[in-house]
């Protein structure tokens, strides 16, 4: 019988060039709009200032219209974890607020990250929680190696968050990118093989030119959300605090290629 062929893109070449682009620029997006992060400043001021710049590099958002979503990016704040929308909202000392940014370049590639940032300061619950989902988010990306199975970098998430008594959000995964927003595979944060073949998760064997967007969800409390009216803003079902990190990822012939590089924003967090 023939082996099906994977519907996985790998990319290479030229392709690769206009990836690394579009990542270099969502990273940029996503740098300045964190800055833009105080007390004082509406969720609609900092999305309106991501708009602009993008438009200044020649590119577009990959999230505004997609499947109606009204914002360029997505702002969301402290028990908001994805999908949050830039409007009327003031931020305020101690708000922990989660930037997501995805750009669409001339070429059609897609750059894809996300950074959770704070307001004034921060107390050390959320600390905690912040350092260990960012640390996720690089316990996975060590795993993303030619060779090795999916199932090694989804897996690495909620081992090292369980750590602390934190959950992932399995309702929402990562995903591969390329020219769309969303390609194969899905990249959720946890690794059950029960639960992966009733959800239908295919768990591959990584190649080189695979390009992954791994964004960790993590809870301060309970797994479960809940999407308020507007559609869009995902809460955490208890209102605890939580945490969104996001690399877009190359799986090379050696070590794993971060597209959106930036800095670290806190040393490896201890249990």
């Amino acid at each position: 019988m023939a082996k099906r062929k994977s519907r996985i893109q790998l990319r290479s070449g030229s392709d690769l060039d206009g990836l690394r682009e579009a990542g270099a620029i969502a990273a940029e997006v996503l740098r300045v709009s964190c800055e833009l992060v105080r007390a004082g400043v509406t969720t609609g001021e900092i999305d309106r200032a991501a708009s602009a710049l993008m438009a200044e590099r020649s590119c577009t958002s990959a999230f505004l219209g997609y499947k109606g979503f009204p914002g360029h990016i997505c702002i969301s704040v402290n028990e908001e974890v994805v999908h949050g929308i830039g409007g009327t909202r003031v931020l305020a000392d101690g708000d922990v607020v989660k930037i997501d940014v995805g750009i669409q370049t001339r070429k059609g590639w897609i750059g894809d990250n996300a950074k959770s940032v704070h307001v004034g300061s921060l107390s050390a619950d959320a600390a905690r929680l912040l350092a260990a989902t960012e640390e996720s988010l690089y316990a996975a990306i060590s795993h993303a190696r030619e060779g090795e199975l999916l199932s090694s970098v989804c897996g690495a998430v909620e081992a090292h968050v369980s750590r602390f008594g934190y959950t992932v959000v399995k309702q929402f995964v990562g995903h591969g990118v390329g020219r769309k927003l969303h390609e194969e595979p899905q990249v959720p944060n946890y690794w059950d093989p029960a639960e992966m073949s009733a959800r239908h998760f295919k768990n591959p064997r990584l190649e080189a030119g695979m390009v992954l967007a791994i964004e960790p969800m993590v809870n301060a409390g309970s797994e479960d959300v809940l999407i308020l009216d507007d559609a869009w803003t995902v809460i955490t079902a208890d209102r605890a605090l939580s945490a969104h990190y996001e690399h877009m990822v190359l799986i090379t012939a050696d070590e794993p290629e971060i597209l959106t590089w930036r800095e670290r924003s806190f040393p490896p967090a201890t249990a």
